[in-house]
């Protein structure tokens, strides 16, 4: 009795695998034979763009400016 469960249990589980992979192909199918094509965007190279520079400027005195401790705040801390 199992044997007849077990062949219907596996037939429908393989039922649902091609349904998923045809609806997958039917859907992106297109995408990926121009990828295997190497027609794909990503396939292409990068377009050409200007480098763009970036400045950079520390805050003046930030870094250097002395910290003047009081005795409360050492004892704080």
């Amino acid at each position: 009795m199992i044997a007849p469960l077990a062949s219907l249990l596996f037939l429908g589980t393989l039922w649902m695998v091609v349904k998923v992979a045809l609806d997958m192909l039917a859907h992106d199918g297109s995408k990926m034979l121009a990828a295997l094509k190497g027609q794909s965007l990503m396939a292409l190279p990068p377009q050409v763009t200007r480098p763009i520079s970036v400045r950079y400027q520390p805050r003046a005195g930030s870094a250097h400016r002395p910290v003047h401790v009081q005795p409360e705040w050492r004892a704080a801390a």
